[in-house]
């Protein structure tokens, strides 16, 4: 196994991208490829003590800005750390590829260089989809659109829901994963338009325990392990859900801090508070999986820390392990309900 990682993507790369590298290499003992502008990525490497660790470098002498929009990074960056990392996936010369940088970039490339998982000559995946864990009160589900598809149809969904319930029993260890569908009501029949039509396709495909609708209280309570949504929708919940998280978290830091009962009382409550604190933080999850394209391809979030990346490399690694790319060519192949592109 060998891991590609951008070391220039993200607010804060290439330095908290190459800690997180090491972090890696050392903790998962996994090949990594770190490719980006070479001088500068050897310079932040020479900080740290690498001896035994399976780092290479390759260079990249263009780099794709967080402000880039995806249609000129296609045509004006092609020796972008993006376009030469996802080029080595597609010749077979590593395995995964993992970036926090640009997110409308990454797709853009990897739609031309990874493509679309095609089932066979007449059938493939409309639109890849970003899904990442979500934490909930009986530890995490598979949250899928995070921001891919902001215009989308209902059968982006009915595909996501096959390729979220396959991930989650393959990669998560989720046995007959529970399926839900975000709506404005758990009844059957609520939402607009599309998003009834998409109740009707999710719940003809054969093989998917799905639960229903799913009203957005229902997500952190836990009621589906794979939850399904458009990426408009799915990336507001996702950020709002951070920015709570955030507040939460301050308020408590604040309130403890403020009163001297309050601080002895954290001291003895200090290791729950610690693990609800790691149960919220976005790092502990890493990157979202791009699903759908017939390579493996992680997008962590721009504003990424060390141990973000660190589990962003976790994520990929555990996709490759699982053989996931194939085991939802195979559940979709095997589920002639899903509508897939003729072309």
């Amino acid at each position: 196994m060998k891991i590609v990682l951008d070391a220039m993507g993200g607010d804060h790369a290439p330095v908290v991208v190459i800690a997180g590298a090491v972090d890696a290499a050392r903790e998962f003992a996994v090949p990594i490829v770190l490719v980006g502008q070479e001088t500068v990525i050897r310079g932040e490497l020479a900080k740290y003590d690498t001896s035994g660790l399976d780092l290479s470098v390759v260079h990249a002498s263009q780099v794709v800005d967080m402000h880039d929009k995806p249609s000129d990074v296609l045509r004006s960056k092609p020796e972008s750390s993006m376009h030469i990392g996802m080029e080595m996936v597609r010749q077979g010369e590593a395995d995964a590829f993992v970036t926090c940088g640009n997110t409308g970039g990454a797709l853009a490339i990897a739609l031309v260089k990874l493509g679309r998982i095609k089932v066979d000559s007449q059938r493939r995946i409309h639109r890849p989809t970003l899904a990442t864990k979500y934490p909930t009160r009986t530890g995490f589900c598979f949250f899928m659109d995070t921001g891919a598809n902001t215009d989308w149809k209902p059968v982006f969904l009915q595909q996501s829901a096959v390729m979220g319930s396959i991930y989650a029993e393959s990669v998560l260890d989720v046995p007959n994963p529970r399926v839900g569908l975000v709506s404005i009501g758990e009844e059957e029949g609520k939402g607009n338009i599309a998003v009834r039509e998409a109740y009707d396709l999710i719940n003809a495909t054969p093989g998917l325990n799905f639960v229903g609708n799913l009203e957005g209280k229902d997500i952190p309570a836990g009621k589906a392990d794979v939850v399904v949504t458009d990426g408009f929708t799915g990336n507001v919940i996702i950020k709002l859900s951070e920015g709570v998280a955030s507040l939460i978290i301050d308020s408590l830091r604040e309130e403890i801090t403020s009163r001297t009962l309050a601080k002895i009382g954290a001291l003895l409550a200090k290791p729950a508070l610690s693990a609800v604190a790691r149960k919220l933080d976005y790092a502990e999850y890493g990157g979202a999986v791009l699903l759908g394209l017939n390579h493996i391809c992680i997008v962590g979030h721009g504003r990424s820390n060390a141990r973000a990346v660190r589990s962003a490399i976790k994520v990929a690694r555990d996709a490759v392990q699982a053989n996931v790319i194939e085991e939802i060519r195979q559940g979709l192949a095997n589920r002639p309900v899903v509508l897939v592109e003729s072309e």
